[in-house]
């Protein structure tokens, strides 16, 4: 169960970095040089990616993971999009989906749902500590300069980005919504782009329930293995 959620989690994990990634830029703090990508954060409703990401941490297991943005919702006077995780796993679909909104790239509700399983809304509190180790991880980027790269999805011209202790490189393209990224190569994982999305649906359906650990807890039990 415990490396279920983890999964899960992960993939709620990354779209916050690439969020604050696009807050780091768009909203007045400098983590990136000053020509940084205008927008990092480019959301049109139906559009996405599908990545390959291979973590040798775990026996260089091998997963797609699925970023599309599916849908618009108002939180106050702002505009809000609805980018949608899944990841297919052997026990079934997983999907995640986070409400960003626009102007201010922040992250305002968290909601899930496992195969057959109801969906929940998951309370999202980042506390100081979080925070500063987002910060701290953003100020190691920098831009390296322009590259042609060739993934299984095609050929794109990108922004290289490298981190400042060499453990980190990624390339952005425009042209990819909701965050741009075409590779991203880290010590122990990699993500590659090998499909662009320009129909994507939402596939969380139905009611959803406040976050309930025990009640989720009961279901996994009783999921198969």
């Amino acid at each position: 169960m415990i490396k279920r959620l983890q999964v899960v989690f992960a993939a709620i994990v990354l779209c916050a970095f690439f969020a604050t990634l696009a807050h780091a830029q768009m909203g007045g703090l400098d983590f990136f040089k000053k020509n940084a990508i205008s927008s990092i954060f480019h959301p049109v409703v139906g559009a996405g990616a599908v990545y390959e990401s291979l973590d040798s941490s775990s026996g260089a297991a091998k997963h797609d993971t699925e970023m599309v943005v599916v849908g618009k919702e108002l939180v106050g006077t702002q505009e809000g999009y609805w980018l949608e995780i899944g990841l297919n796993e052997k026990q079934g679909p997983m999907y995640s989906k986070v409400l960003i909104t626009k102007d201010d790239f922040q992250m305002r509700k968290i909601v899930f749902q496992m195969n057959g399983m109801p969906a929940m809304e998951m309370p999202f509190n980042p506390n100081s500590n979080e925070s500063k180790r987002m910060h701290d991880e953003m100020t190691q980027w920098s831009q390296a300069g322009n590259e042609t790269i060739t993934v299984p999805a095609g050929t794109f011209s990108c922004v290289h980005w490298k981190k400042s202790d060499g453990k980190g490189d990624l390339w952005a393209s425009d042209k990819i919504s909701p965050f741009g990224m075409v590779k991203n190569v880290e010590p122990n994982s990699t993500m590659v782009l090998v499909k662009i999305i320009t129909d994507g649906k939402d596939h969380i359906t139905g009611p959803v329930q406040p976050f309930n650990p025990q009640a989720l807890g009961q279901m996994m039990q009783n999921q198969p293995h």
